[in-house]
């Protein structure tokens, strides 16, 4: 069967929605589809370009943001503190000695979660999960859970504000930049920013919507956002998001978990880039500190023996979260050993450490533990703001990022020592 936008619905979707009432989602998705996109192919073709040269080794990706965005706690303010927070951390690598950066929030999209359960129980009521504020309402009643598709176009509104907001901090970013490079110890000249937005498909209706052909390059391109991903548990190689991915011409990312055997991820990469090209896909490691040294090193050999030019990154949040005084919380020292893990088995292996991923927000919370910011387990709910998992602060952030500098330069030092 040949590729379409709406070739997914023949195939099996996990984690999508049930809609109570289909004719009303029909309404919204023939609005979407009449809605201006929030993305121009120009601009993802910038995209792809830089991510082809981390693919080759001369960048790295910082990719990073909300878990899940909200209409709630939408502002101008809380759009500039993730695109400076992105900008600290890529001078931070800079000043390290790294050179280029790619810039990549988790924003302008991320409206929605794949949840481990249909259903929650709280004082012996059951209703459907919480699954993102593009789906339903994170109060604990009936009216709130059953999903709404009118929040789909709510989400659009709220990603296209958030795009312009994007643009005009970029365009202002330039005389920003001094500081920053001076607050970080660099002297390096300002240069013009971009920043692009990344979200996971995970409502295949709303992506199918926003989907569109580009006569100039006789591909159809994803333009909800400049790259999407494909979380571990939709990566089914005979599944509806597999299949919609692999007929738009965006960036992808393929999250990779603990279970994922080498096979079914050449097959993956051979569904989602069969061309091979440099900047098409990235794979997001998310294993945990405790099971990264074991289920990396054999899924990074395979992609190297077979020549496969997909970029590795790591998500060392989404295997370390654990639950204290009631709370779901990671530790910051549980992050750092797994990027730190990542980077050993990439040097190992031979294999460009590409990327890291990050929940993260330019916000003051406290909804992880360790870092520079000395917390308790009591200092939780003083600011646990997240409405599904724990993100990083802007100074745990930071401290992650000087982090990833410092395993830069002790890589690039190796890299030396071995070429001379």
């Amino acid at each position: 069967m040949s590729w379409s936008p709406k070739s997914w619905r023949n195939r099996p979707a996990a984690q999508m929605p049930d809609y109570p009432d289909p004719e009303a989602l029909g309404r919204v998705e023939a609005r979407l589809a009449a809605a201006p996109p929030l993305t121009k192919v120009a601009d993802i073709m910038h995209l792809r370009a830089q991510l082809a040269r981390v693919a080759s080794g001369r960048a790295f990706l910082i990719q990073g943001g909300d878990c899940a965005e909200s209409f709630a706690e939408f502002g101008s303010d809380k759009v500039r503190t993730t695109f400076n927070l992105l900008l600290k951390m890529g001078a931070i690598l800079r000043a390290g000695g790294y050179g280029e950066v790619v810039h990549l929030a988790r924003i302008a999209g991320q409206f929605a979660k794949p949840r481990s359960s249909p259903s929650e129980t709280i004082d012996g009521v059951t209703l459907p999960s919480y699954r993102g504020d593009a789906v339903n309402g994170p109060a604990f009643d009936e009216a709130s859970r059953i999903p709404d598709p009118r929040r789909l176009l709510d989400a659009h509104r709220q990603a296209q504000v958030t795009i312009d907001l994007l643009k005009a901090y970029a365009a202002a970013a330039y005389a920003d930049l001094p500081e920053i490079n001076r607050d970080v110890g660099s002297n390096e000249p300002a240069r013009p920013v971009s920043l692009f937005t990344s979200h996971e498909a995970l409502l295949l209706n709303y992506e199918q919507a926003l989907t569109r052909f580009d006569e100039a390059s006789e591909r159809w391109w994803a333009l909800s956002g400049h790259m999407i991903w494909i979380g571990d548990r939709t990566r089914q190689l005979d599944g509806a998001h597999v299949e919609f991915a692999s007929g738009i011409a965006n960036p992808i990312g393929l999250k990779c978990g603990p279970n994922l055997e080498p096979d079914a991820l050449l097959r993956l990469i051979d569904r989602l880039d069969p061309d091979n090209r440099p900047g098409r896909l990235v794979l997001i490691g998310r294993f945990g500190a405790a099971n990264v040294g074991d289920r990396l090193p054999e899924l990074m050999r395979v992609t190297l023996r077979e020549g496969r030019a997909a970029i590795w990154s790591i998500d060392p949040m989404h295997g370390n979260t654990r639950s204290l005084g009631g709370f779901k919380t990671r530790l910051v020292q549980d992050i750092m050993a797994e990027v730190s893990a990542f980077f050993e088995v990439a040097a190992a292996e031979n294999v460009h450490p590409g990327g890291v991923h990050l929940e993260m927000t330019g916000a003051d919370v406290t909804e992880c533990l360790g870092g520079s910011v000395k917390m308790s387990e009591e200092d939780l709910p003083r600011r646990y703001l997240t409405l599904c998992d724990p993100r990083l602060n802007r100074t745990q952030a930071l401290d992650v990022a000087s982090t990833i500098a410092r395993l830069l330069r002790q890589r690039r030092a190796l890299t030396r020592s071995d070429a001379a």
